[in-house]
């Protein structure tokens, strides 16, 4: 796990390196306030961090004020302990308030510190499972309808600013009820979680691919043509018919409608026609692709 030493004190950084590099941390140091706040902001930023009250640029309580405003549901969670050498109550109150996790006061005891730091580690990856869990469909490890959705929103959003395009496909498994009939509702799981299996193995590595609910999965094709999602899909559809599941006892069919982005509707309209083109295939006998070919006025 990533750490933040953030101390202004050449000496006393460069213990701290000593120390958590020695209990495994990878480690990431600065003696500037702005500078460590702009690398607890960032996508890949540490998930913990050591900090001192007392910096150039920023001081840590401010820090902390500014890590937690701007913090969303979706980023990761920043676990911070404050150093400093004020251990006055009220001082110790202040940064709490500000949203650090906890405080140490220097000169403070390596082992005292260690232990603190594996609370913060336990917390930090009690709030990635949980954050991972809140996005992710427990069955198959896919994203989850919302977080499925979510991306959706965001990439017609950035296919409208950069005029790049996009292609949306639903895939549901026909017959599926059947499944559940025959091989009970623990086969009907097993089935879904290798359709999420083959999915992943069958789209690029950009792509995102979520299930909707029940046996209907989305999959987005970022700077994809509905053309090119199609060819994509229709790998998918014949892949599908091939291979039995199952361990090779049932052939499970999919059929698929695909729509492309039109750059002037919104996402929820982009959906529509995905499943206007899915109710398609499944009218026209199912194990098919169907495309909404143009944008409804």
């Amino acid at each position: 796990m990533k750490i933040l030493i953030a101390e202004d004190d050449a000496a006393t950084r460069t213990m701290l390196e000593c120390l958590t590099k020695k209990w495994g941390y990878a480690v990431v140091s600065t003696s500037d306030g702005e500078e460590a706040l702009r690398l607890l902001e960032a996508a890949d930023g540490p998930n913990l961090a050591l900090m001192d009250w007392l910096m150039p640029g920023l001081e840590g309580p401010e820090i902390c004020r500014r890590l937690r405003s701007s913090r969303s549901e979706k980023d990761p969670y920043r676990y911070v302990i404050l150093l400093t050498v004020k251990g006055e109550q009220e001082h110790v109150v202040r940064g709490l308030e500000a949203g650090a996790d906890d405080y140490v006061v220097k000169p403070f005891d390596p082992q005292e510190l260690k232990v603190r730091l594996d609370v913060g580690r336990r917390i930090v990856e009690l709030q990635e499972m949980l954050r991972y869990n809140a996005r992710h469909d427990v069955l198959t490890g896919l994203l989850n309808r919302r977080a499925g959705l979510e991306r959706l929103e965001e990439e017609c959003a950035r296919s409208r600013r950069e005029k790049v395009p996009l292609s949306v496909a639903v895939l549901d498994l026909d017959r599926f009820k059947e499944i559940n009939d025959t091989y009970g509702h623990g086969g009907g799981d097993e089935v879904l979680r290798e359709t999420a299996q083959r999915l992943r193995g069958l789209v690029r590595s950009y792509d995102v691919t979520a299930r909707l609910g029940g046996e209907e999965f989305l999959l987005l094709f970022p700077g994809t043509s509905r053309e090119a999602a199609e060819e994509i899909c229709e790998r998918i559809r014949g892949q599908f018919e091939s291979e039995a599941f199952l361990s090779e006892k049932v052939f499970v069919t999919a059929s698929i409608g695909v729509a492309g982005f039109g750059g002037d509707e919104d996402e929820r309209t982009l959906l529509r026609r995905a499943d206007a083109a899915l109710y398609e295939a499944k009218n026209g006998g199912r194990n098919l692709v169907r495309s909404a070919r143009c944008r409804p006025e």
